[in-house]
């Protein structure tokens, strides 16, 4: 058998399980316990986080996981990695692993920052020398030349973030893993942080990246893995399964029990003003039926997302809301979105803003479709906070 290159990555039909919480020792709880070892046509005390897990990463591929919370993400890098190992299947990985898998990434927090990077050095398997002509660099990205010699456990999260960080991203490992911790820095060093992952990705290095932040997914990763409820739901480039993934979201968002509000929203439409298809650049009408049980003032938002919560623009207005069916129509100049499915969110709060409980809660109304250009990728390494559309003509000279 031929021997696969350095920073190959094969994961073929893993299965992960854990034992199940421990019961307190009450009766009623040992009855339920009984009840479902009898029900239960699985095996009984375990529960399982991966279920015939499958992708291959080529050397020098960036590859995102994303999904919610508890699909299983952080065990399969922590089984990339061989802090634990899969239950059934078959897992290789070849070559150095550098694995940033919590804030504190493997930092010991009774020894300074110096002897950290020496001591993760050798964890990877390089020499003094070899670590000792990446330190100086190690340390000027971190942003922590003055605070190096200083014990760990005396260093802020975001300076542990960092450090750790600099030393699996500087010390060249073939395979380096990532796990949701780039929101601990500020917003500059995040963004020094994908550009140092899109030169290391140039440079030869296998990426694995967990993040929830999806334009941060979108500017690192060429492949994107979506794990829901410990099974594949999705695999390919990174913009149609992250397409994907925002429409599972914003569907579940449209399926919350939201606090209703005392205005009930008994239509909602969006449309094209000239009557054509809603497309980038056009004149967008918003038309909302509501019923409200008294008069009041009141502030009206709406806004457009794209599968999330956070909306990528809002409007408001401040005016009187009628009692009984009433009729709100916002028009919106310049649609600024490329081709894409959208969601028309809406609230109703009191006047003046902020005070007494909103009478319509910030919640989804109506899906469209948006037609036009795909949205235009930025540089390598460089984040997109909203895939906003913006017609533009060039001349180079």
């Amino acid at each position: 058998m031929p021997t696969l290159p350095e920073g190959t990555i094969q994961v073929e039909r893993v299965w992960k399980k854990f034992r199940s919480d421990k019961t307190l020792p009450l009766f009623y709880d040992q009855m339920t316990r009984l009840s479902r070892r009898l029900t239960d046509r699985d095996e009984p005390g375990y529960r399982w986080v991966l279920k015939d897990v499958n992708f291959d990463v080529s050397p020098g591929e960036s590859m995102a996981l994303i999904g919610i919370n508890g699909s299983g993400k952080t065990t399969l890098l922590k089984i990339l990695s061989q802090v634990t190992y899969q239950s059934a299947g078959r897992c290789t990985v070849v070559g150095r692993i550098g694995a940033l898998l919590g804030v504190t990434a493997g930092l010991h927090p009774d020894l300074s920052g110096r002897e950290n990077v020496f001591l993760y050095g050798a964890v990877l398997g390089m020499g003094r020398d070899a670590i000792r002509r990446k330190f100086d660099t190690i340390v000027e990205f971190a942003e922590l030349s003055d605070a190096i010699d200083r014990q760990v456990k005396f260093f802020s999260m975001g300076m542990q973030m960092r450090l750790g960080f600099s030393i699996s991203a500087f010390l060249e490992p073939d395979i380096l893993l990532v796990d949701e911790v780039l929101s601990v820095g500020d917003a500059n060093f995040q963004q020094k942080c994908l550009q140092r992952i899109g030169e290391i990705v140039n440079n030869g290095t296998t990426l694995i990246y967990v993040s929830h932040d999806l334009a941060s997914v979108e500017a690192s990763c060429q492949r994107a893995l979506w794990l829901s409820n410990a099974v594949v739901r999705a695999a390919g480039p990174t913009k149609d399964v992250v397409t994907l993934y925002r429409t599972e979201v914003e569907q579940n968002a449209s399926r919350v029990n939201m606090e209703p509000g005392v205005v009930q929203v008994l239509k909602a439409e969006v449309r094209a003003t000239d009557g054509g298809p809603i497309r980038s650049e056009c004149e967008l009408e918003v038309r909302l039926v509501l019923n409200a049980p008294q008069e009041a003032m009141a502030n009206f938002f709406v806004g457009v997302s794209q599968g999330t919560a956070f909306p990528m623009f809002v409007v408001d207005h401040h005016g009187t809301m009628p009692e009984g069916d009433f009729e709100v129509v916002c028009k919106l100049g310049y649609l600024p979105v490329p081709r894409g499915h959208y969601s028309l969110w809406s609230a109703i709060t009191g006047y003046p803003r902020g005070k007494r409980d909103p009478y319509l809660t910030w919640q989804p109304l109506v899906s469209f479709e948006s037609f036009g250009p795909d949205r235009m990728d930025p540089p390598q390494g460089v984040m997109a906070l909203t895939p906003v559309y913006v017609g533009a003509q060039w001349e180079v000279n």
